[in-house]
């Protein structure tokens, strides 16, 4: 990755997640500023130390946002997953994020988002098109990560994947390349212009599919039960501890690869990163 003739400073959001923490990582190392923001500055400075300058941003608090937009030239915004209502809870900020000077933003969609109204992510990528700034949407598949984050405490503990998707095929991304999409957008702006990437893996897995080369790796037998939406809301829930509007999310995302709708498969990034993604065995 080549280092961009400016290095004005670069504001990432959700930086201790898996995508951001990675952003911040190929940002540093291509000799750029970052402003690295999560809910809790302590965890940003655990994570990251000196390297970064460190920031509190809660997009429902407006004593957060001039520290953290001010001076900033360049964004990734990543929506916190328990906002789920982004005209009331983020939009306001992200006005003050275009008042204090922001000029792109690199937004961490989700695939098919265009089409999806459910999704938050959809009211995001509307506002941004319509807001006079430039912008890159990175409309990421399903995390392989979602395996060892969200469902971990399933796969670990009970030796099962249980997600409402189905039979539906389903085109897993690993984290790290979608980070990379999201750095290149934002060391190139120019380049990648109001352009929207869908990063993808090299195949689209149905979860039995995904279950059985998990099994393989692992040496135990993983199982898919295929639950149901109204299994998987209530699992999400009591199990997972997931908040409401959260466990709606995920039941609108997971609807859509019941519905075949998440199975496509890009070269995008390879075409953007000049290397091929990550397969999901290679991530197991």
């Amino acid at each position: 990755m080549t280092s961009p003739q400016a290095t004005p400073l670069v504001l990432v959001t959700g930086a201790t997640g898996n995508v951001g923490s990675q952003v911040v990582e190929l940002l540093l190392a291509a000799g750029v500023p970052v402003r690295a923001a999560a809910s809790r500055v302590e965890a940003v400075r655990a994570r990251f130390g000196d390297r970064v300058e460190a920031v509190a941003l809660d997009f429902t608090n407006s004593a957060t946002w001039e520290e953290a937009y001010s001076g900033v030239a360049r964004m990734f915004l990543m929506r916190p997953p328990h906002l789920g209502r982004p005209t009331s809870q983020m939009l306001p900020s992200l006005e003050a994020a275009k008042a204090a000077g922001v000029e792109h933003v690199v937004l961490l969609s989700l695939q098919g988002a265009e089409h999806n109204r459910v999704v938050p992510h959809h009211a995001l990528e509307v506002w941004l098109g319509e807001s006079g700034l430039s912008w890159t949407f990175v409309r990421a598949a399903f995390f392989m990560q979602n395996l060892t984050t969200t469902h971990l405490t399933d796969v670990r503990d009970h030796d099962t994947i249980m997600v409402p998707a189905g039979h539906g095929a389903t085109a897993l991304v690993d984290a790290h390349d979608v980070a990379a999409v999201s750095a290149v957008a934002l060391l190139h702006p120019d380049q990648h212009r109001n352009a929207a990437w869908t990063p993808t893996g090299p195949q689209a897995l149905t979860y039995a599919e995904i279950a059985t080369t998990l099994s393989g790796v692992l040496g135990r037998r993983i199982r898919y039960p295929q639950p149901g939406l109204l299994r998987y809301a209530r699992h999400a829930r009591n199990v997972l501890g997931m908040p409401w509007g959260m466990v709606a999310v995920t039941c609108a995302i997971y609807t859509m690869a019941r519905l075949g709708r998440a199975g496509a498969l890009t070269d995008d990034v390879r075409m953007v990163t000049g290397h091929d993604p990550v397969s999901f065995r290679e991530f197991a």
